[in-house]
């Protein structure tokens, strides 16, 4: 949860900061049954959406697609959306109907990995990959800060803010990163799923992770797009 706390703490302090909320909040993706609680300082009500069944339910939430469900129209004053636009197959789609559901002068904020997220994992998939001969999708593409944030105004938001936080971290061996990245299921979910890698593959792509590195640490990177727009 580290990285995930890391971005909903940051999105707090931006609400504390601008003195927005006080009003009916709208949490998109809710990986800790403690995030609605910590948003009750800026609303009153909170209404909890996650794409991830599990999470959904723990938050005590709705399962549903951010492209895919109707949240209203004029419903919130705010709308905090952590972690998972950054995985929806619609993402114009997603943000026309967060738009929506905002009333005027309603605040969208938010975090998402993006930009040149996990270059290092992406490189030693690569590596793996020649092995077949052929490469294949086995992380899904992500959104630029200059195109996210003309996706914000395409969508309808005003004064759209989009800034990235660079988190460096540092690993030993690639099935390090792999765990923590399933551990806060963060890893693929492409509709297509990549074949598995064959022992042979997995461990040249290990190689290829530690090589990458110095001092037994291999420099992984993580970029976190922050972003806000509010309806006009």
């Amino acid at each position: 949860m580290f990285l995930l706390d890391r971005a909903f703490d940051d999105c707090l302090d931006r609400i504390r900061a601008i003195g927005a909320g006080r009003g009916k909040a709208l949490l998109i993706g809710c990986p800790s049954p403690s995030w609605p609680q910590r948003l009750g300082e800026f609303a009153g009500t909170i209404d909890v959406v996650d794409p991830g069944e599990l999470f959904a339910r723990r938050a005590g939430g709705l399962f549903a697609e951010e492209d895919r469900y109707d949240f209203g129209e004029g419903e919130y004053d705010i709308c905090v959306a952590v972690g998972t636009l950054d995985t929806v197959n619609e993402l114009p789609l997603a943000l026309h109907l967060i738009h929506r559901a905002l009333v005027p002068g309603g605040l969208l904020i938010g975090a998402m990995a993006g930009g040149h997220s996990l270059p290092a994992l992406r490189a030693a998939l690569i590596e793996a990959d020649r092995l077949s001969g052929r490469a294949v999708a086995r992380t899904h593409p992500r959104v630029e800060a200059a195109s996210l944030a003309g996706l914000l105004t395409a969508a309808g938001f005003a004064m759209p803010v989009v800034d990235v936080d660079r988190v460096n971290l540092r690993y030993g061996r690639l099935a390090d990163l792999v765990r923590d990245l399933r551990r806060m299921a963060a890893t693929a979910v492409l509709a297509e799923r990549a074949p598995p890698l064959s022992k042979a593959a997995a461990k040249r792509a290990a190689e290829a992770f530690e090589r990458a590195g110095s001092g037994g640490k291999t420099e992984e990177r993580l970029e976190i797009l922050h972003f806000l727009g509010w309806r006009q």
